[in-house]
């Protein structure tokens, strides 16, 4: 199955709750009336599309009649479409791999999938020939540790770790000064994803992000922080992004388990609401189901007629 393929199969539950809604709403009337506006705005709200964005979706399709002279219903859906891709354009959504190390400090409360995606990325890229090296630095939470460490074991990838409950920005320094000593071109930062108050958390990670900044400062590292989202948890996921963009500055969004969720509009809302890249979307458990984002195919698969 190619990639285009993959990606139309993982968003099917997002097709029928999101996109059919859409569709009937442009082809099923005769003309564009404010009626049409108010049920594409309630197929949106509904889909994960925050209020904000679909205000901005509405009005821009608005203008496109005006300015356009569009007067088929039929007619203002590909410029739905272009809409929806101009929103998502996403010029940042690959990976800055230009130094000699690169670090990956990845954030995102527990259940999101980022074990898994850390699982994933660390496979893809030993596939590409470069050397990866990870950093089990959620200290807190029971079996973080040996989770990654039987993903490593089972990628052929090391693992630098201390014991539960350790320090995890000595954790991360440890990782830095090893991954430096072996010539590892992408180390993977675990970090913890709950701790007793979101307060705490944040501080946490604060405190792990300047240690990993301060040692990737002096050896020469590039360092991109990502947070793993969980799409089917919907404005929830929004809330979070918001938070840790706070805490540490995000870098890039991985958007995990699409194929759960009908409710698709999310992607829209975080590119729109948080100004953050989307980087990767995961559309099913296999690991080459955790995508590079691209706006174009996204659409296409969304609209896509055929199977």
């Amino acid at each position: 199955m190619g990639f285009l393929q993959k990606l139309k199969a993982g968003l099917k539950k997002t097709k029928a709750g999101f996109v059919d809604k859409v569709t009937n709403i442009f082809t099923g009337r005769s003309n564009i009336d404010d009626q049409l506006f108010e049920e594409l705005e309630e197929v949106l709200i509904q889909a994960d599309v925050g209020v904000k964005t679909t205000f901005t979706l509405i009005d821009k399709l608005k203008e496109d009649v005006d300015n356009e002279e569009v007067t088929e219903p039929e007619e203002l859906m590909s410029y739905f479409q272009k809409e929806l891709k101009e929103l998502l354009q996403n010029d940042e959504g690959d990976f800055n791999f230009n130094n000699e190390l690169n670090i990956i400090m990845m954030v995102g409360v527990n259940g999101a999938g980022k074990t898994t995606t850390i699982a994933k990325l660390a496979g893809r890229y030993k596939k590409e020939g470069k050397k990866v090296m990870l950093a089990a630095g959620d200290t807190f939470r029971a079996g973080a540790i040996e989770q990654l460490q039987i993903w490593g074991d089972r990628l052929g990838v090391n693992v630098i770790s201390q014991q539960e409950g350790s320090d995890a920005a000595a954790v991360a320094y440890d990782a830095i000064q090893s991954a430096k000593a072996k010539d590892v071109d992408l180390l993977i930062v675990d970090t913890a994803g709950r701790l007793h108050t979101q307060t705490n958390l944040m501080k946490e990670l604060k405190k792990v992000k300047r240690v990993i900044e301060r040692e990737a400062e002096a050896i020469g590292a590039g360092v991109e922080v990502l947070l793993v989202l969980d799409a089917t948890t919907g404005q929830n996921a929004i809330s979070q992004a918001k938070l840790f963009n706070q805490a540490v500055n995000v870098d890039g969004v991985a958007l995990t388990k699409l194929d759960g969720t009908a409710k698709g509009g999310i992607v829209i809302t975080v590119k729109n609401e948080l100004d953050i890249p989307i980087k990767l979307i995961g559309v099913g458990e296999a690991a080459e189901d955790l995508q590079n984002f691209d706006p174009e195919q996204f659409i296409e698969a969304l609209f896509s007629q055929d199977e």
